[in-house]
Order: C-alpha cells, then sequence, then structure tokens
C-alpha cells in the first residue's frame, strides 16, 4: 500500500469516528453508558450490596456489616443519595446473585487476582484501603455497567487512592 492510500484510509478513518461520535452524542447516547442503567436506578434509589466476611474490612453483626469496606461503601452510596441494602454470602452466591440481577455491587476482601473476571466487572486495585495490609482491594460491579464502574472509580479514587 502506498503511503498516499495508508494517508487516505487514515483520513477516511478519522472521518467515520468523528461522524459516529457526533450522531451518538446528537442521540443522546453518553460513554460511559449501563446497558441496564445501574448508576440511574442507584441515584436516589437503593444500591444492593453483597459482602463477604473478611475482617476488618468485613464483619458480619447480626443486625447489618461492618468494617471499612462497609464504611467506604456506605459513604459511596450516601454520594448517590441512596440507601443500602446489604447482603452477606460467599463471593460465589453473591456473584450468581449479581448476574441474576439482585445485587448492583460486590465488596470486601476481594483481591486484584479475583476468579470472577469474566463474571463480573472490576474496579482497580486499592491499597489505600483500612485494614487492607497492603493487598490490591477490587469490588465487583455488574459486566457492562460501565456508567456505574466509572462513577464507584472515581469515588473509590479520591476516598481510598490507588
Amino acid at each position: 500500500m502506498s503511503v498516499s492510500q495508508r494517508r487516505h484510509r487514515g483520513l477516511v478513518a478519522a472521518t467515520v469516528t468523528a461522524t459516529l461520535a457526533l450522531l451518538l452524542s446528537g442521540c443522546g447516547v453518553s460513554i460511559p453508558s449501563d446497558p441496564d442503567g445501574t448508576l440511574e436506578t442507584v441515584r436516589g434509589g437503593e444500591l444492593r450490596v453483597g459482602v463477604s466476611p473478611d475482617p476488618p474490612l468485613v464483619e458480619d453483626a447480626e443486625d447489618r456489616p461492618s468494617g471499612s469496606v462497609v464504611d467506604l461503601v456506605d459513604d459511596f452510596a450516601s454520594s448517590l443519595d441512596a440507601d443500602t441494602d446489604w447482603t452477606v454470602a460467599t463471593e460465589e452466591t453473591l456473584v450468581r446473585m449479581m448476574e441474576e440481577g439482585d445485587l448492583d455491587l460486590i465488596a470486601g476482601g476481594i483481591t486484584s487476582d479475583t476468579p470472577w473476571l469474566d463474571r463480573a466487572g472490576v474496579t482497580r486495585g486499592y491499597t489505600g484501603i483500612d485494614g487492607a495490609d497492603g493487598r490490591e482491594i477490587v469490588m465487583l460491579v455488574p459486566l457492562g455497567e460501565n456508567a456505574f464502574l466509572s462513577a464507584l472509580e472515581r469515588f473509590l479514587d479520591e476516598e481510598a487512592g490507588t
């Protein structure tokens, strides 16, 4: 392929990309987006969170879980003007519940080498969470819910650092 042909292809690709971006913005599509609308559903409503005990990050108590991750998630919910509904179970049960649409977020002592990468969206790893003891803690969200994931990561960046 000649230099002229490569330039022409590059120009065509750039034009198509710019046109597509304009069309999408005209349709009210925002990026990142949530195909299932998690962020919009949670905002002003309820954040359904699953946790597995991992003291001191998450401790199971009779009325509701406690710990540094629980406090962090409660603060995230507050930032969205949402109430928090807690479910305590094993990670496997929680991931299944999220796949079935019963949870918006899974939090706790989940690390960046989580086996759930193919079944959930995963935040960046955070070492600044109290009680993490140097582990890179991640949180799980439903697959494809990118606006929700972005909002969570922006919050975690401010509160827990990277």
